[in-house]
């Protein structure tokens, strides 16, 4: 009973905070969906330092190590990659969006290529990509609840009563309840990781090097790479997949926006990788639990570091750490709602449908469309059977297909035409969902490949059709001089 009134409290407490974060503010469409430009150090740092620390990490991290070793510190590196590689590229995506007052990642692709339907066809990548991620933040909700409130409150129940609370405080406060919510969330899973990471190898075995004495010696290999499946070669190829995906997805990149000057991004950019390190204590909870709970398998392997509280703790300590979990569903969750309804409806319908419509219509609809949003992804939730990790590397297959036309844009003398971009993204795309939807593999597709490549991540096979179908199409559309026209600056 008393873990359920502290993951209760801290529930309400969320919403309270998310609803009240409007006050003062007028939610125009700039207000919503980027907190009108004005963004400092600290919370820009929060809502970047968000795609750490969510249901993925808490469950997801400690669950990958649980089940599968030393293949889980794919997820300390490729952050650490993505936030070396945002010193550069984050600050003139930044001015590029300031100069022509863009409100979302869609916006920038169209503007920068002078081409509407590439930014409609980057909303749906976008929105295709955002789904699976949010059915992500509301299956580790619905373990979460049910799991620290001892079976008091059902999974679905819970994932039901995660998406009202989200989709109140998104449709009131927009990304302003996102930033608020994201400095409780960060300080109390900071507290509870650092505690966790510590405190149970010391338990359990005595201390760390014990604890990796312990699982070598019950299960030998286990903390190395296989030599096939998760292997060296899957771990380099993920890392850097998911690295150059890291700010491609729409709410990352939207985040991008927030930010008063630019300089916050260098900033950021030096202490983010330092942050990163505080994943190893989650691990170090996945690894606590290989022997102390055996017999895991599938998707409850996401069940490891709450199986282990709960033979740990008391009640009332289990609701701490299931509220915190639950935080770490809810601001991601609201940050993913905010940019899949402005993507909708700034990028889609104002993109396709209605292109002389104002701002406040396009602001209205995106407040309508968050439960929309929210529904659709309630319902892949309920009816899914994917792993946490599982689903978090399919939207990243789909956001990293990108990124090769956003590197483009950036370059003084950009030689890629809006038909090159447009091409490449979609046979990118059309790759990662024909092989995602057969289950395909690079060794499967390509058998003659040596044993050592066809770990490679599938989603590099996308990149790759996506930057030759760009390449060859751009080189083919390249306007002749007397026809060269410069996209329109407002």
């Amino acid at each position: 009973m008393s873990a359920l009134v502290i993951i209760s409290a801290i529930t309400l407490f969320a919403l309270y905070l998310g609803v009240r974060a409007r006050r003062g503010h007028d939610m125009s469409l700039e207000q919503w969906a980027v907190g009108g430009r004005s963004f400092g150090t600290a919370f820009v740092f929060l809502l970047m330092a968000g795609e750490i620390y969510t249901t993925f990490t808490f469950l997801g991290g400690s669950g990958f190590a649980y089940g599968k070793g030393a293949p889980v510190y794919y997820i300390l590196a490729y952050g650490t990659l993505a936030y070396i590689l945002s010193y550069w590229m984050l600050p003139p995506i930044w001015r590029y969006a300031k100069n022509h007052h863009l409100v979302s990642q869609p916006h920038f692709f169209a503007r920068k290529y002078d081409s509407p339907a590439l930014g409609t066809l980057v909303a749906l990548v976008g929105v295709a990509a955002l789904i699976p991620y949010l059915v992500l933040q509301l299956k580790g909700l619905g373990i979460i609840v049910a799991t620290a409130s001892y079976g008091a409150i059902s999974s679905t129940a819970a994932i039901w009563i995660g998406a009202a609370v989200v989709t109140a405080y998104v449709t009131v406060s927009g990304v302003r309840g996102s930033a608020w919510n994201s400095v409780v969330k960060d300080t109390l899973i900071l507290a509870i990781v650092l505690f966790l990471g510590i405190y149970l190898p010391l338990h359990y075995y005595g201390g760390f090097s014990d604890m990796f004495r312990a699982i070598d010696a019950a299960r030998p290999g286990f903390l190395t790479f296989p030599a096939k499946g998760s292997s060296v070669i899957w771990f380099q190829s993920t890392v850097l997949l998911t690295a150059l995906g890291f700010f491609m997805w729409p709410h990352s990149f939207g985040s991008i926006f927030t930010a008063k000057d630019e300089r916050i991004f260098r900033r950021n950019a030096m202490v983010l990788p330092l942050y990163q390190l505080i994943l190893l204590f989650v691990f170090f909870v996945g690894f606590a639990a290989t022997l102390k709970v055996p017999g895991l398998k599938g998707g409850d392997i996401d069940l490891s570091l709450f199986r282990l509280s709960l033979q740990t703790f008391d009640p009332w300590f289990v609701g701490v750490i299931g509220g915190a979990g639950i935080l770490t569903a809810l601001v991601p969750g609201s940050m993913i709602l905010t940019s899949a309804s402005t993507l909708l409806a700034n990028d889609v319908y104002r993109g396709m449908v209605n292109r002389k419509a104002s701002d406040a219509t396009v602001a209205n609809l995106a407040r309508f469309l968050v439960p929309v949003v929210a529904l659709v992804a309630i319902g892949f939730t309920l009816h899914g059977g994917e792993t946490i990790v599982a689903l978090l590397l399919m939207g990243y297959s789909f956001v990293t297909q990108l990124f090769p036309a956003v590197i483009c844009s950036l370059l003084p003398h950009n030689r890629a035409t809006k038909y090159g971009a447009f091409c490449g993204i979609l046979a990118g795309v059309a790759v990662v969902a024909l092989t995602t939807t057969m289950h395909l593999s690079v060794g499967q597709l390509m058998p003659f490949l040596p044993d050592a490549m066809k770990d490679i991540n599938i989603g590099f096979l996308a990149l790759a059709v996506n930057i030759i179908v760009f390449a060859v199409v751009s080189a083919v559309t390249q306007p002749r001089p007397a026809e060269q026209t410069h996209a329109p600056v407002h």
